[in-house]
């Protein structure tokens, strides 16, 4: 990506749409305009105009948008041309631009790659956006918002001034430690720095953005012929598993990612559990994955015997409108997926578990780049206040500062960068 460059590309949705908005960001942006347009309107007021390309066909009537730089979003002087949204209108004006002297196509995550560089966001608020674009739920949606918005860099910011004030009470101890009259740290420094590297410890206890996109995973299980696939299909909603009073039917895991009242869920159907050496080696190798699904779920749905499941099952009565239906007595909901009984107050239950153990609607997330980061702070402040010697304390003072630097991107690599913008469509 060549800083000097200046880029374009369709900002909005893939052709054919209503409109079609293209972006132009770089030194050249008001050539680009006079080229096809004719004229600069006025900075940040659209305005009518006919395109033209360079041998003077009409392309579009589109409105055109100025924004000088470097109040925009990237920094840089920028143009954007809201043409009509068909394939063949934003091919011919795409390729109007790219005859143009000093203009090509932007390469993936270009534009928020250059509003980072030039100090228009931060690293943690870049993340953030590409977690908003990558949203799929509203729990996903309002987390990624919050990134995306400056939440966690605000906070960030907060606790690196804090660090700052710290070091620099050190720094005061350590200009005068030659003298007679030397002071000391005061007591207060060490509750200062603890009650810093417990409030970090407190962020880095909360559930991690991932789990948004992986969902809330629940797993059902329980004996053959349980009613495992039939509540499987009720609450995702869909016959995404053959139900059949046949033993065994269900060999291996049926995963299904669903949303419900905005909240991510992954729901696991898993092979009938028994003793794997009275299966055969197809269901045993089901009835291996099956476990491993246990170990690792959020909550699992038992529909076996009574006290037989996982500690912390909840234990479901299922097949409710059956004539030889056995009840339980610690059932937590007695359910038939045939009849719909107790569905709705299984899954309303769920989401509400899931709420409890997801980021909460609208709370900054921490990713796993950004728990590493605050971690190494943590470990820092929490080094330091079991220090005594004023030098070392400064080093692991130092040690925090630099870990929120790379935290918000003050202090990171090109390799990180390109990973973390490659993942960007092309538009951003």
């Amino acid at each position: 990506m060549s800083a000097g460059a200046t880029i374009f590309a369709l900002s909005s949705g893939a052709p054919p749409a209503g409109v079609g908005v293209i972006r132009v960001s770089g030194p050249a942006a008001r050539e680009a305009l006079l080229a096809l347009a004719g004229r600069v309107p006025e900075p940040r007021r659209a305005s009518l105009a006919r395109l033209r390309d360079g041998e003077g066909a009409l392309l579009d009537s589109a409105l055109v948008l100025w924004f000088p730089g470097p109040n925009t979003a990237t920094g840089e002087d920028l143009a954007e041309f809201h043409c009509h949204g068909g394939r063949a209108v934003i091919g011919a004006v795409e390729r109007a631009l790219a005859g143009l002297p000093g203009l090509r196509r932007a390469e993936p995550g270009e534009f928020t790659r250059r509003a980072f560089a030039n100090g228009r966001i931060d690293l943690a608020e870049a993340e953030g956006l590409g977690e908003l674009l990558a949203a799929e739920t509203e729990l996903q949606r309002a987390a990624a918002l919050a990134n995306a918005g400056g939440a966690l860099s605000r906070q960030v910011e907060g606790w690196r001034e804090r660090a700052l004030a710290l070091s620099a009470e050190v720094e005061g101890v350590l200009d005068f430690s030659d003298e007679e009259d030397a002071a000391d740290l005061p007591e207060c420094f060490t509750w200062n720095i603890a009650a810093l590297a417990d409030e970090l410890r407190a962020w880095l206890a909360r559930p991690r953005s991932e789990r948004l996109g992986e969902g809330y995973c629940v797993v059902l299980a329980g004996p053959p012929n349980a009613g495992k696939s039939t509540l499987f299909n009720a609450l995702v909603e869909s016959e995404a598993a053959i139900t059949s009073p046949i033993a065994g039917t269900t060999r291996d895991l049926i995963e299904r990612a669903v949303a419900i009242d905005g909240v991510p869920f992954t729901f696991v159907d898993t092979a009938g559990l028994r003793d794997p050496e009275t299966a055969d080696p197809i269901e045993a190798i089901g009835i291996d994955r099956a476990l491993d699904a246990l170990a690792r779920a959020d909550a699992v749905l038992w529909l076996g015997p009574e006290g037989e499941g996982p500690a912390g099952a909840w234990e479901i009565a299922a097949q409710a409108d059956r004539y030889d239906f056995a009840a339980k007595r610690a059932a937590r909901f007695t359910v038939s997926a045939a009849t719909g009984e107790g569905v709705a107050a299984l899954k309303q239950a769920l989401v509400e578990a899931a709420r409890t153990a997801l980021p909460k609607p609208g709370e900054a997330a921490l990713n796993a780049r950004q728990h590493a980061r605050l971690t190494e702070a943590a470990e820092a402040l929490e080094a330091a206040g079991g220090l005594a010697d004023p030098l070392l304390i400064a080093e692991e003072l130092r040690r925090a500062r630099l870990a929120f630097d790379r935290l918000i991107g003050r202090a990171t690599t090109e390799d990180m960068l390109d990973t973390l913008f490659g993942r960007f469509c092309i538009g951003k």
